[in-house]
């Protein structure tokens, strides 16, 4: 069978980041810190889940945030206001951060901070419906939210993010009476897609399902802790 030459550099491309994702993971595993990875359309609500989520843990986890925009820092900025460590990576034209980026995210944690102290990262994606689920950073789970503002049809029509997401996040709740959107019909097109996935659905604006998300991230971390230090991240490695 033959490969268009796109194809393979494609495959090629995917297989270098996995092996980028493992490597950056098993730093994550030796420094005994779990790994989030937050995706989402423009807009669906990321950055104020955050920060609500890091001031309702900031007395029982210690958290980091690795902030993935195309050219700004002001998700950066916002999150940052909750006193955590947040180290922006601006992509330029890349739609999606990959391994290599997150990479460099890491070797700065380790620069600057003790990365044993950290219970949990949080790497909060680029906005995009598609990229982001094809490129694996080194995530112990992934975290995919729907606006109800989307409508029902995102999973049907995007399904490789629904399908790979371990926590599915339905947003801004507090706005179904003023839409014609039914959320049973958003959740039975998402189990479509992904039978066994966490569906929460959560409003930022009032505190609705909230505390079942806070919930599900502290019963998803990974409570092991580093027995040694690790080698250093690589500086080569961590270029982006």
């Amino acid at each position: 069978m033959h490969m268009s030459h796109d194809t393979a550099l494609g495959i090629n491309l995917l297989h270098a980041n996995q092996e980028g994702a493992a490597h950056n993971q098993a730093h994550l595993d030796e420094w005994g810190i779990t790994c989030f990875n937050v995706m989402s359309s423009p807009g669906a609500g990321k950055t104020a889940l955050l920060e609500k989520t890091l001031v309702a843990l900031h007395d029982s986890l210690q958290i980091a945030v690795i902030e993935g925009d195309m050219t700004t820092e002001l998700d950066a900025d916002r999150l940052r206001q909750s006193g955590v460590p947040v180290i922006a990576i601006n992509t330029g034209r890349a739609c999606h951060l990959d391994a290599r980026m997150v990479a460099g995210g890491l070797h700065r944690l380790q620069q600057d901070y003790d990365p044993a102290r950290f219970d949990l990262v949080f790497v909060e994606n680029v906005g995009n419906l598609v990229c982001p689920a094809e490129f694996e950073v080194g995530e112990h789970a992934k975290v995919a939210l729907l606006s109800i503002t989307e409508g029902e049809d995102k999973p049907l029509k995007y399904p490789i993010m629904f399908r790979e997401a371990d926590c599915l996040l339905i947003t801004k709740i507090d706005l179904a009476p003023y839409l014609d959107v039914d959320l049973n019909q958003i959740e039975a097109n998402i189990r479509q897609i992904n039978p066994t996935v966490t569906i929460i659905p959560v409003s930022v604006k009032t505190g609705a399902g909230l505390e079942h998300w806070y919930e599900w991230v502290k019963a998803n971390l990974h409570h092991d802790r580093p027995s040694s230090t690790p080698d250093p991240i690589s500086p080569a490695l961590a270029q982006f």
